[in-house]
């Protein structure tokens, strides 16, 4: 059996259930005082967008605007609402740590539902690309989910988040199809061999977040949902990467308000959280 010191610096000393001494509550605290910034709630639903499509198409058509009282250093939150439902959205938190560490804030500022929209390469060719996958599972090929969970091979969305989301996209015009992906820090080292056993295992597409978001989810018990939106073959062939109507920002604002209404009692837009298996 190996000792600790013979472990990759990453799998040592992670101590998962003592308190970190740096909370984000403690960043944000610094950060409204030094900007002069409110304690204003974020809202209820909030979205990661980390090609920022969805943000530049609302700039594009004079929907939304930026929240003030964010008091993250390193992002804007925009607020929109889409039928009758208030949104707040980050852009271009790429990656495994800056998606965590957003959502860690998101989480701290009053968000009660997180949903991750990102795009990722084709694996399986269940059709031709633009599609989303409704990520179910994601194996652990980056760093920050060890830092939250103890190593495993695979993260995985909650139980009863999954249930709520159960038949809720049968209408949307782009299928969502179900299933694991592969989360990577190094998208330019997908190696041949890399990709090969990515796909005898199964696995649908490659993205660079869901593995963290889910570890942090079960460790921080918040319901997040993560879709994968497969956009493309990664570069292997020409006219690759196109999203659909407008970057895809349609589809995903379809996907949105699907969503969060299997969250809401009744037609109330404030999510009723379900707890974190």
């Amino acid at each position: 059996m190996m000792s600790e010191e013979d472990l990759p610096p990453i799998l040592r000393n992670k101590h998962f259930q003592s308190e970190s001494a740096f909370a984000p509550e403690s960043l944000l605290r610094e950060a409204r005082r030094q900007k002069k910034m409110t304690d204003k709630a974020t809202p209820a639903i909030c979205v990661l967008d980390p090609d920022g499509d969805l943000v530049r198409r609302l700039k594009l058509d004079g929907r939304g605007r930026t929240d003030p009282d964010w008091a993250c250093y390193h992002t804007e939150l925009h607020r929109f609402e889409e039928s009758g439902i208030e949104f707040g959205v980050v852009p271009c938190a790429v990656g495994a740590s800056f998606a965590v560490l957003v959502a860690e804030e998101l989480f701290a500022s009053g968000c009660k539902l997180l949903i991750s929209i990102t795009s990722a390469g084709q694996l399986q060719v269940l059709q031709p690309p633009p599609y989303f996958v409704l990520i179910e599972r994601a194996l652990r090929d980056e760093g920050t989910s060890y830092h939250y969970l103890a190593p495993s091979e695979f993260s995985h969305a909650g139980a009863e988040t999954l249930a709520r989301v159960a038949d809720a996209f049968n209408s949307l015009a782009v299928p969502v199809y179900s299933g694991a992906v592969w989360t990577t820090d190094a998208p330019f080292r997908e190696t041949e061999e890399a990709i090969a056993a990515a796909r005898a295992q199964g696995l649908l597409a490659v993205e660079m977040e869901a593995a963290a978001l889910y570890a942090f989810a079960q460790a921080r018990d918040k319901p997040v949902l993560c879709f994968a939106h497969v956009t493309n073959q990664m570069g292997s062939i020409e006219g690759d990467f196109e999203k659909g109507e407008a970057d895809g920002a349609v589809d995903a604002l379809a996907l949105l308000v699907l969503t969060a209404r299997r969250f809401s009692d009744a037609g109330n837009t404030q999510p009723a959280l379900p707890k974190q298996s």
